[in-house]
């Protein structure tokens, strides 16, 4: 039976231990979730460094994240504010060209009873393909780019966010339009939130 509450929910994510066979190293699941954050940011799963600190986005793509959104790091860390749930909740492991996708298994047991304990969401950023396809899968279809210059489809209360990882500045530079049109909005968007 499912935890009724978000706390020993919370709890039973902490612990799972799912996937622990098909990870490069020791399950740590990382979540940042309150009854009252008013912001959701769900990514692909942690990097090697979240790994180690336990802190999502605790990297260079937080930074860049932090400043898409124009909050400071206390900010971004106060659960109350701002919750955080990856697809992911562990460290996947390198593949050939980056980080391996996100285990699948944290979606199939865990996402639909951590979405409905927190339905004060208001804005959910929503970052890469895996998230896109569980939160947006009528997007799944669109490329990234079409997909994000369509932000306004979902606005206010979804967004879709290229992955704030230096390895996109090729594409950030390419598509100035991002930070010109969309970065204003949302900024007002999260202050008004938090």
């Amino acid at each position: 039976m499912a935890p009724k509450n978000l706390r020993s929910l919370v709890s039973d994510i902490r612990s799972c231990t799912l996937c622990a066979a098909s990870l490069p190293c020791e399950p740590r699941p990382i979540v940042q979730v309150s009854e009252n954050a008013k912001i959701l940011i769900v990514g692909q799963a942690p990097g090697r460094r979240v790994q180690e600190s336990g802190i999502p986005f605790d990297d260079p793509s937080g930074d860049r994240l932090r400043h898409w959104m124009g909050v400071d790091r206390d900010t971004f860390y106060d659960a109350e504010k701002i919750a955080i749930i990856p697809m992911g909740f562990c460290y996947p492991g390198t593949g050939k060209s980056g980080d391996l996708p996100p285990r699948t298994e944290c979606a199939e047991a865990w996402r639909k009873p951590l979405m409905a304990l927190i339905p004060q969401v208001e804005m959910t950023l929503v970052i890469g393909q895996y998230a896109i396809a569980w939160h947006l899968p009528d997007e799944r279809k669109n490329t990234l780019t079409k997909t994000v210059q369509n932000w306004r489809t979902h606005w206010p209360s979804k967004l879709v966010l290229p992955h704030p990882s230096p390895r996109n500045n090729i594409w950030l530079k390419k598509n100035p339009w991002f930070e010109g049109e969309l970065l204003p909005p949302l900024k007002e968007r999260v202050n008004a939130l938090i």
